[in-house]
């Protein structure tokens, strides 16, 4: 099997509802679509999903780096990921994104070439998981109201953005922990907003309200205050922006610098390099989150889903873009039923109609 060519197109739908994050404010889903074509009639699809908060790319510069990849990877056979990693970390430096298209691309046609869904190929632990909702910085109010309504909807797990003063955080996670009762895990998101001793002393005062973990509390770039956070806080840490591969989650392990690790897609290139990202973790005796980014639609939110459900070491999941999407840029892949379950398809590859 060889590649004969990319097929690159545009996806832009707007969210149901805007999320809010520290970093700004994200109002539609934007990604680039790459269908990966064979000279055996078999294609696969993949998604990648520009973030500038997170990853500095941008849709123009992802379609673009896809025309490079596309020129390097001419003739190369898509099941032999390591050689198609190889090739495309050869030809463009970083470029997660665009990298990530491709390899999930790869991965789809590799399980269609097996006649096995991809889950399978990458572990078989499970073939469903829980995810949590996300909830965006609103007035305190409207976010203790849309914790009740994700509730009623089914989900056990909610995840709140923070980071826009003390009195505004502790105001939204009571209210919110008032409104949804003590048998609702509550995770926190910072997005990067805090100083060190602003998150050890935030966490101190959100200790009561039984909070699962904090997510990014400092920059990314400052490793020595995430490892302070973590040494400091009762609550768990979880890495996002400060792990993009598996060196950094090598520096993190190995400093004991935080709790768990957030991996993503987009970040880290697509699913090769999160499998190692994994591994590095669960050496460590680290456990590992597998997220999306808002922009993803339900091309990369099943290739995460197949990945979480696939690897033991992989405990937890947010991976709900896909209930924020007003429409999607092809049928099939993961189901997902009341609340946070998401179920894997049993067809071969993503399951992609």
């Amino acid at each position: 099997m060889k590649i004969t060519e990319i097929k690159v197109s545009r996806k832009n739908s707007p969210l149901t509802r805007p999320l809010r994050i520290s970093l700004g404010t994200i109002t539609h889903s934007t990604s680039i679509v790459a269908e990966v074509m064979t000279d055996e009639g078999i294609w696969g699809i993949g998604e990648g999903a520009a973030s500038a908060f997170v990853t500095g790319e941008t849709m123009d510069g992802a379609q673009a780096a896809l025309k490079m990849l596309e020129e390097a990877l001419l003739g190369v056979d898509p099941t032999d990921l390591e050689k198609v990693h190889c090739i495309m970390d050869r030809t463009l430096a970083h470029a997660p994104v665009a990298k990530a298209a491709v390899d999930i691309a790869c991965f789809d046609l590799l399980g269609k070439k097996a006649g096995m869904p991809v889950y399978r190929l990458l572990g078989g632990h499970e073939d469903h998981l829980e995810t949590d909702m996300t909830i965006g910085i609103q007035e305190p109010e409207e976010m203790a109201r849309l914790a009740k309504e994700h509730v009623g909807e089914g989900f056990r797990i909610l995840k709140t953005k923070v980071g826009t003063g003390k009195e505004q955080d502790l105001k939204r996670i009571r209210l919110i922990r008032e409104a949804v009762g003590k048998d609702i895990k509550i995770r926190l998101d910072a997005n990067q907003a805090w100083t060190p001793k602003e998150a050890v002393h935030m966490l101190e005062c959100l200790e009561e309200y039984q909070i699962e973990l904090v997510e990014q509390p400092v920059p990314h770039y400052d490793i020595d205050g995430l490892e302070y956070v973590t040494r400091h806080s009762r609550i768990p840490v979880m890495s996002d922006e400060s792990v993009f591969d598996s060196h950094d989650a090598f520096r993190l392990v190995q400093r004991h610098a935080v709790d768990y690790v957030n991996i993503k897609l987009m970040k880290c290139g697509g699913l090769w390099e999160a499998i190692r990202i994994n591994a590095v973790c669960e050496a460590a005796g680290v456990e590992c989150m597998l997220g999306c980014m808002a922009e993803e639609t339900n091309i990369g939110a099943t290739a995460a889903a197949s990945l979480g459900a696939a690897l033991k070491n992989i405990t937890r999941a947010d991976i709900d873009c896909q209930f924020s999407i007003a429409d999607f840029p092809v049928q099939g892949g993961m189901r997902w039923g009341k609340g946070g379950l998401l179920s894997l398809p049993c067809e071969p590859g993503f399951g992609f109609l």
